[in-house]
């Protein structure tokens, strides 16, 4: 299959590694040159979409076209061509209009009795800000107080959506399909950086069959509230014993779709093609087996090694991929024979989540070992907001 990735970030990077592993023909196009997910395609085109007189001929050739960007500019092009040419576009338009703007995923959640955090100012401080607007964890803070809020607000040039600061771990879970035929996938764990960022998804989730139920319930609730034909990620944060929404998007996420395919052999980028191609397909569930995965971000910088969020690899220039990197199955990576500071994307796998984490420790003891670096740093926010190190 010829297949066409728009946009070569975060979430090209993983359309490109799916592609990848589908044995696909895959071309990449973006604006911009040297973008990460360049390096992981048998083609790359400089092209701007939102400028070109002729879309139908730079699209024509393909069988797919996967829009892996957020522009609104270039989401409408594409979104107009679809509806012309009735081209092999993988995107739901109508309901990632909806799940790109927080305001209006939680008016949806909302109407649809799905627990999210408390809006402000319901239970006091410390809140957590986010733009209306944009996914990941661009532009998230922890806010104390009411000056601290005010100040933050007035500074702010988009709208931002204000919820109680819940302490507790996240998680995330896929849903494919359409009306009358969704299927939830697997739950992952998400860790994250000083800043929110996600640095590390993990597979199996460790969650208990009773809170994995009531997420695939979520889940399937939400799609159907949506309508969704094609790919919804949920984000959610376990606050005691309830599951609260804290995003939904309905476009191929980053990150999680490789761990899945790690655990289960599921490929996401393959069932989306499926159910676009073969309007009759039945999406199945994911198998009993799953093996454990550690799938995260470093960065060596000088003598440090730090895991990081994945703004890292966005702006590291192009990637590539290699297998079996200081032990691990793959590293999406920077690195070359003359660079001292490279980014890195690590995928560990094994029979059990302590066995993947075992394999990931022992990685990372190499890379230590091999580049002689003599700190170690693993960040995470604290239920204050403030940044806990807890391996330095």
């Amino acid at each position: 299959m010829k297949v066409a990735i728009i946009g070569g970030k975060l979430q090209g990077l993983e359309a490109a590694y799916l592609a990848g592993k589908a044995d696909w023909d895959v071309t990449m196009i973006d604006r911009v040159p040297d973008v990460p997910a360049g390096g992981l395609c048998q083609q790359f085109l400089l092209a701007d979409i939102t400028t070109q007189t002729d879309l139908k001929r730079l699209l024509q050739p393909f069988d797919m076209v996967v829009p892996a960007l957020e522009n609104q500019d270039a989401l409408k092009c594409l979104h107009n061509y679809a509806e012309k040419e009735r081209a092999g576009i993988v995107f739901d338009f109508d309901a990632y209009a909806i799940t790109s703007s927080k305001i209006e995923s939680d008016k949806l959640l909302s109407h649809i009795q799905i627990p999210t955090p408390a809006p402000y100012p319901h239970d006091g401080f410390p809140v957590i800000v986010k733009p209306s607007i944009g996914s990941g964890s661009n532009g998230v803070c922890v806010v104390h107080d009411s000056k601290q809020l005010e100040s933050h607000l007035a500074a702010a040039t988009d709208e931002q959506v204000i919820q109680t600061f819940i302490h507790g771990p996240s998680y995330s879970l896929e849903i494919i399909g359409c009306p009358g035929n969704y299927c939830p996938l697997q739950v992952t764990e998400l860790e994250v950086d000083p800043v929110f960022d996600c640095k590390r998804v993990i597979a199996p989730s460790g969650l208990s069959k009773k809170l994995t139920a009531d997420f695939e319930n979520i889940a399937i609730k939400t799609a159907n509230a949506l309508k969704l034909n094609g790919l919804m990620d949920v984000e959610v944060i376990l606050d005691h014993d309830v599951l609260r929404v804290l995003e939904i998007d309905a476009r191929l996420p980053s990150q999680t779709p490789i761990t899945v395919l790690t655990s289960t052999g599921i490929n996401m980028l393959q069932l989306l093609a499926a159910q676009h191609f073969l309007p009759s397909y039945k999406t199945t569930g994911i198998p009993i087996a799953q093996r454990g995965v550690i799938y995260e971000h470093i960065r060596v910088d000088g003598s440090t090694l730090t895991v990081t969020g994945e703004h890292a690899m966005a702006s590291a220039g192009t990637l590539h991929l290699e297998e079996d990197f200081f032990g691990a199955d793959e590293a999406i990576t920077s690195r070359s024979n003359k660079q001292t500071d490279w980014v890195a994307t690590l995928i560990n796998s094994a029979e059990t989540r302590i066995e993947a984490w075992e394999k990931r420790e022992a990685v990372i003891a190499e890379i230590i070992r091999f580049f002689n670096l003599d700190t170690y740093r693993d960040c995470t926010p604290t239920h204050h907001g403030v940044a806990s190190n807890l391996y330095c």
